[in-house]
């Protein structure tokens, strides 16, 4: 009943958001096609439920060839790869709310695990490969809370000489995993709402540990 009710939810409140944020998303769409390469739309493959692969939707903010160039899948701060919108969209989150219509389709819901790519994928430990998709990903989700600083992270390993993929592989996925593991352990109508309030405080709060009160038998994030 759980899963039936929430996909319901999914539909009717991406449906909704889709028609109430219009009139921030047609600018946005106006200004990408007026800046940088000219391009609105970024696709690209994750793992979804089951572990079937799909395509999610973001405002672009990168560009074009910017996965053949120097940082390759890895993305950092003032990234130079970023286009002149794409700091701001990545910084504000507002680069992901294309996934609305992820959520419409059914590929997403509101809450989950966040889909990653095939490589990243085979980064997580093998007993977290096999349930952490036993779900539908999420637009947010708790390790999305944890590591909301994932990009700052990434960008002191590397300006420290230290190897980013070898950080997030060893460090960043693990981790992640059990925070996944722990959120379907307790998965409720109560566990997503709180996450989604969590969700939208930490935007305006970006140092809070607010999570770790509301689920304090939460993983205690270790870096």
């Amino acid at each position: 009943m759980y899963q039936v009710v929430k996909r319901f939810f999914d539909f009717i409140s991406s449906l909704i958001a889709l028609v109430i944020l219009s009139p921030l998303i047609i600018p946005i769409v106006i200004g990408l096609k007026l800046t940088g390469e000219g391009y609105i739309w970024y696709f690209q493959e994750r793992v979804g439920k089951n572990n079937k692969l799909f395509n999610i939707w973001k405002f672009a903010t990168m560009l074009k060839d910017s996965v053949n160039m120097k940082g390759g899948l890895i993305t950092t701060k003032k990234d130079p790869r970023i286009t002149p919108m794409g700091g701001f969209l990545r910084t504000s989150k507002i680069n992901e709310l294309p996934q609305l219509i992820n959520i419409l389709k059914g590929d997403m819901s509101v809450v989950g695990p966040r889909p990653v790519m095939q490589k990243s994928f085979d980064a997580y430990p093998e007993d977290v490969q096999k349930v952490i998709f036993n779900v539908r990903p999420g637009l947010t989700g708790i390790g999305s809370i944890i590591f909301r600083d994932e990009e700052t992270l990434i960008t002191e390993v590397r300006d420290a000489g230290g190897d980013t993929w070898d950080f997030y592989k060893n460090k960043i996925y693990p981790f992640k995993g059990k925070t996944e593991q722990w959120y379907q352990k307790n998965q409720s109508f109560l566990t997503d709402f709180k996450i989604i309030i969590i969700t939208a405080w930490v935007v305006f709060f970006p140092d809070s540990n607010i999570v770790y009160s509301w689920f304090p038998t939460l993983p205690k994030r270790p870096f």
